[in-house]
Order: structure tokens, then C-alpha cells, then sequence
């Protein structure tokens, strides 16, 4: 679980990791994102569009970016290679949120079985804290796109992130204990239900695009994708077959980023 005392660690360690590659000598920009996150769990039916619209949350961030292709302590360009002129390394900090809840054809009005009743009166909550890396590759010219060669600059990304969860976990069903598997679904194992917090790696992968607004600043739109290390992100881990993968989640990230040199 991530605790307020330990805030200034992750803040720290993002800071020293994200501005140590500015005493190289590169530029460095910093921005924010915002936006709405569609988060697969064990809620609901797979594939299925109505749990997709329904489970869905929000998540803010802070982005740091290392921009190769320009040198802060001399004002100038770099030397002129394919990898200065095409990558930048992105170091982020960020929290997402989503309640859930189940929904699809097992829950449907005319289902009047007690599992049916003790699925919807399930609901949980995901809470990520995550902190990572992702190298961006951009197949135009980044100096190019600086010197408003053109206004869209497309990138795609891959990385990799450390994630503190939090989940929650209630039922309306029975005495309310979560602790009391005959308030689930009897299919489930017991102990298929727990919010304990806890840690993981997660892979990030995004496909975006930066629009150059002014000299010294770009909007930017970035649709993610970020699969965790475990499938306790959401506090339910049940062992039915359908149960095919650990959490993940889509994220469409809307920022504004700053060049700082």
C-alpha cells in the first residue's frame, strides 16, 4: 500500500532518475496527462461492451522527457545520429482509479439466482500508484517537428513500471463480511477475494501523437495499454477458466508538455 510518508520517496526517486540524464548535457521537458482508463479485471464478462463502458476510471500523471536531439548546456543541436533524432526517454509518475462492479449477461434482470444477486451485490475498487520508464521512438524527425517542419509528431512507446495497488472490496450480499465466501459467487475458490495492497512490474506499451503548439510546448494524445505482473490489481483473483489473464488496462492519456531547455 502506498502511504503518504512514503510520497516523497517516490516523488524523490522519480526526480533523481528523471533529471540525472540532464547533467549529461541533454534538454529535458516535463508535462502533465490526464484522462479516462478502461481497466480489465475479473469484474464482468469478457469481451464484453457493457462491462468495458462500465468499468472505467481516471488517471493523472506527471511526465519527464529526455529529449537526445538537443544540448541544454550549450543551446545546440547534438551530434545528428538516427537515435538522437528519433527516441526520447520518457520517466513518469502517475495514479489511476476505477470502481467496479459486474456486469454482462450474469447479471442480467431476468437472472434471479443467488449467485446472480451475489454477483451484483460485489463491488470493488482499483487504486495504482505507479512509477516507471518507456523509451518513445518517432519515425519523423524530432528536430524536424522542433523547427515546425510539420504540426504532428506520431510516436509508439514500450516500457516498463513499478506499480503500488490498493484495491477495495465490498458486497451488500449476506452479514457484508468479504471475508465470508458464501457472500460470493459459489463458484469461486475460497480466498479468491482480497484486498490486500501490495507491489508489481507492470509493461507499458503506448501509441500517440504530439501536435506542436508553440516553440516551447506540444499537446500531446497517447493511448496506452499496461499490463500487471499479478491479478491482484482489483482485489479478485478466481480461478475459473475464464480467468485467462492477469489485470490490465487501456488508458487515453491527453497532455500538455513543456520544454524546460
Amino acid at each position: 500500500m502506498l502511504k503518504l510518508k512514503q510520497l516523497p520517496i517516490y516523488v524523490a526517486l522519480f526526480l533523481v532518475t528523471s533529471f540525472s540524464y540532464s547533467q549529461l548535457g541533454f534538454s529535458h521537458e516535463i508535462g502533465v496527462i490526464a484522462g479516462p482508463v478502461a481497466f480489465q479485471s475479473d469484474f464482468g464478462v469478457r469481451y464484453d461492451l457493457e462491462t468495458n463502458a462500465g468499468n472505467t476510471g481516471v488517471g493523472v500523471g506527471i511526465v519527464h522527457y529526455i529529449n537526445f536531439s538537443y544540448r541544454a548546456d550549450c543551446n545546440c543541436y547534438t551530434t545528428d545520429t538516427f537515435f538522437n533524432d528519433h527516441f526520447k526517454l520518457r520517466s513518469e509518475i502517475s495514479w489511476n482509479k476505477t470502481v467496479l462492479d459486474h456486469f454482462g449477461k450474469w447479471v442480467d434482470p431476468d437472472r434471479t439466482s443467488p449467485n446472480a444477486d451475489r454477483l451484483r451485490a460485489h463491488h470493488g475498487e482499483a487504486n495504482n500508484f505507479d512509477i516507471g520508464m518507456q523509451l518513445e521512438f518517432f519515425p519523423k524527425s524530432i528536430r524536424a517537428f522542433q523547427a515546425f517542419a510539420y504540426k504532428f509528431a506520431p510516436f509508439i512507446s514500450l516500457g516498463v513500471h513499478y506499480t503500488s495497488y490498493n484495491p477495495k472490496a465490498s458486497t451488500d450480499y449476506g452479514d457484508g463480511n468479504i471475508l465470508n465466501s458464501s457472500n460470493f459467487y459459489s463458484y469461486w475458490e475460497p480466498g479468491s477475494i482480497d484486498p490486500s495492497s501490495g507491489s508489481t512490474w507492470s509493461i507499458v506499451g503506448s501509441i500517440g501523437t504530439r501536435y506542436k503548439l508553440t516553440v516551447l510546448s506540444d499537446l500531446m494524445l497517447d493511448l496506452r495499454w499496461q499490463y500487471f505482473g499479478n491479478n491482484w490489481i482489483d482485489g479478485l483473483n478466481h480461478q475459473l477458466d475464464s480467468n485467462k489473464a492477469n489485470d490490465w488496462l487501456v488508458w487515453l492519456n491527453f497532455g500538455y508538455i513543456y520544454y524546460l531547455d
